[in-house]
């Protein structure tokens, strides 16, 4: 969505700070993607990155190319779930997996894990054996070598996240006889956000390579390859989606090269994705508060900030954004990009200096009561932030199709007491 006065006038009806998801946007990415990858290939949706139900549901429906769910709590299940998704399309991830959330996803009708170490396995297969079942496991590897530079490292250092390689021929039988599971296959996720295309395709061909060898040391046949992903788009800066032309044969030839038997399901081969799919469907709408300046420095202070739009909460991580005025003060936003050279930081409302969007960034000139719009923030907005900081409300999340409304929802902060009995 990007119709400056639809966009106000949805700030108007629902006020601010709002986020705005375009379904529309949701549906070209995902058709992108499939078209970027082999015929064939699965793609499993990152509920982190949105686990807004309307969302999740337009990744799931329509045409053949369906998205799966890959989770990572019981909170995430129960968005899938709700979102339409079968036990049997999700695949539950992460490090720490407690027992009891285990027992909750199996009786669920989940069947497939991601296994992060030999007593992840263990706690898998224990829960799977209680419940009378046998869980289906892709073990989590943790390359010892990289291949791309470029992105957010996720292997070939000391990590929480999966097995480290070298080990598996050694703890193979091991791994093999944990009752109550079923090595399915193998996952590797290596990166995120690459944006360079000869650096995401050498990734996924050392990954590949080091599949096929996990596979001869583990003694067992894959079924499910998941490679991960790391398709970029950018987070709360103008721009589009990467462009990846050479992504679908390259990615065919590797996999030709390592597992012959790949185009008949020997292994089925998935990609997870979740930025790439949702990023570029939201739009933040924030007003502005106060201009001022301090010692020489502009500073436009939003009413939303790292509670709203956080960026999982680090600090710096996300700067700079960019922004478009969407209100009032759209005129006098093409006579500031003609003068160029305006700049000022962009502050949230809390009481922490800590709560910046962006420092010195071009901008237009702004006043109170102008409605900016933060783009590409579809993916890591509000659940991905410091939401309950200062006790401030959550954002509206406004859900939109073919310019139409479909929903309007917002989180809310409940506390659950329980009243603790004493002896007199």
């Amino acid at each position: 969505m990007s119709s400056r006065s639809t966009l106000e006038e949805l700030a108007e009806q629902y006020g601010s700070p709002a986020y705005v998801y375009d379904l529309d946007r949701v549906a070209a990415a995902r058709r992108d993607l499939f078209g970027l990858l082999p015929e064939g290939t699965e793609v499993f949706y990152a509920f982190k990155a949105n686990p807004h139900v309307d969302v999740a549901r337009a990744l799931r429906s329509g045409d053949s190319h369906a998205c799966k769910a890959e989770i990572s709590s019981t909170g995430e299940l129960a968005a899938a779930l709700e979102a339409g998704y079968p036990g049997s399309d999700i695949l539950y991830t992460g490090p720490g997996k407690t027992p009891g959330e285990l027992r909750e996803a199996i009786d669920a009708g989940v069947r497939l894990f991601s296994a992060e170490s030999l007593t992840d396995l263990e706690s898998i297969g224990a829960a799977a054996t209680a419940h009378g079942t046998v869980a289906d496991c892709l073990l989590r590897i943790n390359s010892a070598t990289a291949s791309a530079s470029t992105g957010i490292r996720m292997t070939g250092k000391p990590t929480q996240f999966g097995i480290d390689s070298e080990t598996v021929a050694g703890i193979a039988a091991e791994l093999r006889a944990v009752p109550g599971t079923s090595i399915a296959g193998l996952h590797l996720f290596s990166q995120s956000n690459a944006k360079d295309e000869d650096a995401l395709i050498a990734e996924f061909r050392h990954t590949i390579e080091v599949a096929a060898q996990m596979q001869c040391d583990l003694g067992v046949p894959l079924r499910l390859l998941d490679i991960g992903g790391g398709f970029s788009v950018p987070y709360g800066q103008h721009g589009e989606r990467a462009a990846y032309p050479k992504l679908r044969a390259e990615l065919a030839a590797a996999l030709d090269l390592s597992f012959p038997g790949w185009r008949q399901g020997a292994p089925r081969v998935a990609v997870e994705s979740g930025r790439y799919l949702v990023g570029d469907s939201g739009t933040l709408l924030a007003t502005v508060s106060n201009v001022k300046v301090s010692r020489g420095r502009k500073f436009v202070i939003l009413d939303a900030g790292i509670n709203t739009f956080g960026g999982m909460s680090g600090l710096g991580r996300i700067l700079p954004v960019s922004v478009s005025v969407a209100g009032p003060g759209a005129q006098r936003q093409a006579a500031a990009e003609q003068e160029a050279g305006e700049k000022a930081s962009l502050a949230g409302p809390l009481c922490t200096p800590g709560d910046i969007l962006g420092r010195e960034i071009p901008v237009p000139e702004l006043a109170p009561g102008d409605v900016v719009a933060i783009p590409n923030t579809g993916a890591y907005g509000p659940t991905a932030s410091l939401l309950m900081f200062l006790g401030r409300p959550a954002p509206t999340e406004v859900v939109v199709r073919g310019g139409e409304v479909v929903s309007v929802s917002r989180i809310e902060h409940v506390r659950s007491y329980r009243r603790v009995e004493r002896d007199e």
